[in-house]
């Protein structure tokens, strides 16, 4: 695939991603790292997904930061940082073939869970698993959100501040995630094509997202992003299985 043909498929991706973080809160990652899969290699989908993630979610966490539930995004952010090592380590050692299943399957039991509602402890103690948990994910799979997510949901808060601490929490791993692919060398051409053609996706998804924030149930299209993430990881799992 060339590079403009690239750009333009990632375009595309951002653009379903970014309404999926919109409207939800999370599905951003969910979203684009298994659609890009299916156009570019798994490290170029990590990385990139985790750098424009860093950009969208700093500037929303910004715009919300009255609504941020501060121990909680602290707990998560410092935790993931203690897990990060080791999702690295995956992502060095594991060939493409694996990669792509790795964040296949990631995907199809993140979106399990979150199908089924399950309800979680949401204190602490859980809390601090969580985010180790959610920092081995997203430098080895780009998808962090899953984890936390659970937990945000087990504290039964409202839409907004629910979607605000999420940012800070994912823009906190996101610093800390690109900073360590920049040491690794992870940062190349065919990322820097991906990360500039969310310029175009991006705000157009979050404008749509936003106004779909108030107008659609919450619900209702809790499950249309679950129902996506779900076919591109099995597309993606089956591609990778061939």
């Amino acid at each position: 695939m060339t590079l403009a043909a690239l750009a333009a498929a990632a375009a595309a991706v951002f653009l379903l991603a970014a309404t999926a973080q919109a409207v939800t809160g999370f599905g951003f990652a969910l979203v684009a790292v298994p659609l890009l899969v299916l156009v570019t290699d798994s490290i170029t989908a990590v990385v990139a997904t985790t750098a424009v993630g860093l950009v969208l979610t700093g500037l929303i966490g910004y715009r919300e930061r009255g609504h941020v539930q501060r121990p909680t995004a602290v707990r998560f952010i410092v935790a993931g940082l203690i897990g990060m090592p080791l999702g690295l380590v995956a992502l060095a050692r594991l060939d493409e073939r694996s990669l792509t299943i790795l964040i296949a399957v990631a995907v199809l039991l993140a979106a399990g869970l979150l199908w089924s509602g399950v309800r979680v402890p949401a204190g602490p103690g859980p809390q601090w698993g969580a985010g180790l948990l959610s920092g081995a994910l997203l430098t080895s799979t780009g998808m962090n959100g899953p984890p936390v997510v659970l937990m945000m949901q087990a504290r039964a808060l409202p839409p907004r501040p629910f979607r605000a601490t999420l940012q800070v929490v994912f823009f906190g791993q996101d610093v800390a995630a690109v900073a360590a692919f920049a040491v690794l060398g992870y940062l190349d051409p065919a990322v820097a094509t991906v990360v500039a053609a969310a310029a175009v996706g991006v705000p157009a998804g979050w404008w749509l997202g936003d106004r779909l924030f108030g107008l659609l149930p919450p619900a209702g299209f809790r499950i249309l992003v679950l129902t996506t993430v779900t076919a591109s990881a099995a597309v993606s799992l089956a591609t990778a299985a061939i």
